[in-house]
């Protein structure tokens, strides 16, 4: 079967060669699935996922202990999706190129956690995967904006760190904002990541707001249906955008 997510998975050369992403990247959480099945539960959304995301949490950075690497490189030989790894750790230094040289497709950190930002996304790069910043719930995204240029991915949190199943805080979104005029005045090459209480009822404004990658736990597994809850996720957003362009545009739909 062809895996339609090839190009995807080869980051490296798809960044260096320029061929064009996908425009809305939905990435279902794995904090959100059975951990007695997760190669299963990976399965389950293979043909409609972007990504997979992985949340790594220590007991220190944040209260929650999930996975770590040695889960990862056993489920990177179970799932042709490209992982999306969010370390909530500490020294994220010490160890997040390890996560890389398993084969992670993006591994993203903590600002809070590291004094080098660059240097690490520098050293990720170098590993062999893409590079991201994440920014918790209290930390203003403004004194990082000049860091974007280093980085793939910037990752705003819509929750507090730490756990699943949080309501979503539409105020957080202002981030959002700022990071996407950032972003569009200096042309940058971009994601712009969201991840906390990203549902139905959410995942538009977090569209609206100019993220373009949404993570999403509760709203694909706790689903009697994840592939289905995983598609219905994407029109939303791609309606979002879509709305948001034309209205710039001054075009109307027919």
């Amino acid at each position: 079967m062809p895996c339609r997510h090839c190009g995807a998975a080869a980051g490296r050369v798809r960044r260096l060669a320029g061929v064009a992403a996908p425009s809305l990247i939905v990435a279902p959480s794995l904090l959100a699935a059975d951990f007695a099945r997760l190669a299963d539960e990976a399965r389950v959304v293979e043909q409609d996922a972007d990504w997979l995301h992985v949340d790594v949490m220590d007991n220190h950075f944040v209260p929650n202990l999930t996975i770590g690497l040695p889960v990862v490189q056993s489920l990177r030989k179970a799932s042709d999706l490209p992982f999306d790894v969010h370390l909530m750790i500490e020294d994220p230094a010490r160890w997040a190129p390890g996560y890389a040289e398993a084969g992670a497709y993006n591994v993203t950190f903590h600002a809070e956690a590291c004094p080098d930002p660059v240097a690490l996304a520098r050293d990720l790069r170098a590993a062999g995967s893409l590079a991201g910043l994440a920014i918790d719930r209290d930390t203003p995204v403004e004194p990082y904006l000049d860091l974007l240029p280093h980085f793939d991915t910037l990752l705003i949190m819509t929750i507090k760190a730490g756990f699943g199943g949080q309501k979503f805080l539409p105020e957080l979104l202002a981030k959002v904002r700022t990071a996407r005029r950032h972003v569009n005045a200096g042309h940058l090459r971009l994601r712009i990541e969201v991840d906390g209480g990203i549902a139905e009822d959410t995942i538009a404004q977090a569209a609206e707001a100019g993220a373009d990658a949404f993570v999403a736990g509760t709203a694909v597994y706790g689903a009697d249906d994840p592939a289905a809850a995983l598609r219905k996720l994407r029109r939303l957003a791609e309606q979002a955008t879509t709305g948001e362009t034309q209205a710039t545009t001054g075009e109307t739909r027919s």
